[in-house]
């Protein structure tokens, strides 16, 4: 089985289609290690547990973690199904960013960053990471949100278990051209 077709399939499951494997999601998100493995085999992706476990430590984002008994797996962020994974409520840096196609940057700034499918706004700690996340989606347009601002003002960050930033939503008075800077 290619690894990348299995893991894409586990980004599916485990962030927004549980049903897919037939698998069911507990509250925080996790799901049995070994139900999982059956169900993506039956879903025509077939693994075993040194894959699955191959699939987690390599995964260059960080997508996925077990238990600490290593009986359930879950995707730590991303999710468009409602579940909590135990965020904390973080502080944010100064400055958070944001990477988009170019073709979406009006949009964003008359409406400000919304969820959309998922359950937060994903943002970057820093211009690099927010230019791959950009370029995904074609030629990049990268946000800086002053986040520690924002924070000031109420609204609440969380830090992901893989580094990724997330809130509710992000206002257009807080998006900034992070290239004129």
């Amino acid at each position: 089985m290619n690894l990348t077709k299995a893991s894409k399939f586990l980004a599916l499951v485990l962030r927004h289609k549980p049903e897919a494997a037939g698998v069911t999601l507990d509250p925080h998100g996790w799901a049995d290690a070994e139900c999982l493995i059956k169900g993506m085999t039956a879903a025509g992706y077939p693994v075993d547990r040194e894959m699955l476990e191959e699939i987690v430590r390599t995964d260059e984002k960080g997508r996925y973690a077990f238990s600490g008994d290593g009986k359930r797996i879950r995707a730590v962020q991303g999710h468009s199904v409602p579940v909590d994974v135990d965020l904390q409520e973080t502080a944010p840096p100064e400055y958070l960013y944001h990477g988009t196609a170019e073709r979406f940057a009006a949009q964003i700034r008359a409406e400000g960053l919304r969820p959309m499918s998922r359950l937060y706004v994903h943002l970057s700690g820093d211009i690099e990471t927010a230019r791959k996340v950009g370029s995904r989606h074609g030629k990049p347009y990268l946000f800086r949100i002053p986040a520690a601002e924002m924070a000031r003002q109420g609204y609440v960050f969380y830090l992901s278990e893989n580094g990724v930033w997330l809130t509710k939503s992000v206002p257009p008075a807080f998006l900034y051209n992070a290239e004129e800077l």
